[in-house]
């Protein structure tokens, strides 16, 4: 069990040492002016979204922006009133879209932002957001500032997620972490890595950036398809990724089974429906997660002592994403737990692969590509 525990501890040294600093709480957009303000084409695919839509229009039509801007609302085949309740609201601004019928080889998300695309004509730049995400009067003018500050093709953000409930408050600080740590925001914002990312809530992208990679047609067919979309991007120009502080999910996630459903819905998508990059998964998040608490609880001699200690190093990366989200420190010993939950539910989401469930979203089943 020694080497094990000398394993483990050594994955935590490479981690914290060498992983793009993901464990840091950063980078934070902060609020800014620009100083040029093109105009900007708001698109948001919409389905079965009554719920928030009001709250989502209302706060993009209040944005404190210096330029002309416009709000596409795409409603994609919504049963719930979704497009009633946006035409409601009387602004010359809002423009609101009936979705054409998803031809083959399309996400409903993708299909709907490709017409909001349309819709948008000659705008320079595009912002892609959700129907659920509440923005802050001076968030575009803060996206567009950093979009001009080094000349960003895209720019994205990881909004504020809602941790209200017990579930959400026991797993949701987790899942941005772990985030961070398949996509290290330092990685993704440095223009000689590879690695690229972004977070679909908040994305605005240039539209020559949009043309150059052949639009949303590159993407189609992604189920992951803001990693998607960001990777095309970056293979020609610049993108930034970093945490938001003018924009906020209102979406809740009640109970841990919602949390769960919402992990396994793309988890397999994200191993490329590989077999072999599951297991290998498995046995990593094994050997980064749970083995240390289990040694330094059960273990004897050096296995234990290096199992405490890789145990404390784990726990203490946890805690600038704690602090974040304004959770008690006394969390971060829990985070092997959170880990074998979404080590669960990653595993149950090959399951429903492979026993035909494949990926289910607002009534609809896809068996898109990956990431």
């Amino acid at each position: 069990m020694t080497w094990l525990a000398a394993l483990s501890l050594l994955i935590w040294l490479y981690l914290l040492l060498a992983h793009g600093r993901f464990w840091q709480a950063g980078p934070i957009l902060r609020p800014a002016r620009p100083l040029e303000a093109p105009p900007v084409a708001v698109v948001i695919p919409a389905r079965d979204e009554a719920e928030s839509i009001e709250a989502t229009l209302r706060s993009l039509l209040a944005q404190d922006y210096p330029g002309p801007f416009r709000v596409i609302l795409v409603d994609d085949g919504s049963t719930d009133g979704t497009g009633t309740l946006a035409r409601a609201i009387a602004d010359p601004r809002l423009t609101v879209v009936d979705g054409a019928p998803r031809p083959a080889g399309w996400s409903g998300k993708l299909w709907a932002v490709r017409q909001g695309v349309e819709e948008a004509g000659d705008a320079p730049l595009v912002l892609l957001t959700d129907a659920d995400i509440v923005h802050d009067p001076r968030h575009l003018s803060t996206l567009v500032a950093q979009a001009e500050r080094r000349d960003y093709d895209l720019v994205s953000e990881m909004v504020e997620l809602a941790c209200d409930s017990s579930a959400e408050r026991a797993l949701v600080p987790a899942f941005v972490f772990f985030f961070q740590l398949l996509y290290p925001f330092a990685r993704v914002n440095d223009p000689l890595s590879a690695t690229a990312a972004a977070a679909g809530g908040t994305i605005l992208i240039r539209a020559r950036a949009l043309a150059r990679i052949g639009g949303i047609d590159a993407v189609r067919g992604r189920l992951i398809d803001d990693v998607a979309l960001a990777t095309a991007v970056k293979r020609g120009g610049r993108i930034w990724l970093g945490h938001s502080a003018l924009a906020r999910s209102v979406r809740p996630y009640p109970t841990a089974g919602d949390i769960w459903r919402m992990v396994a819905r793309t988890a397999y998508v994200q191993l490329r429906y590989s077999p072999l990059l599951l297991a290998g998964t498995t046995i990593g998040m094994a050997l980064t997660w749970l083995l240390p608490p289990a040694l330094a609880l059960f273990g004897h001699g050096p296995a234990r002592l290096l199992g405490a200690l890789t145990w404390v190093l784990l726990a203490g990366s946890y805690l600038p994403t704690l602090r974040r989200f304004r959770r008690s420190p006394l969390w971060a010993p829990l985070l092997p737990l959170v880990a074998a939950f979404y080590m669960a539910a990653t595993i149950g989401s090959a399951v429903n692969h492979y026993t035909g469930r494949g990926v289910a979203w607002k009534g609809r089943a896809y068996q898109g590509t990956g990431g």
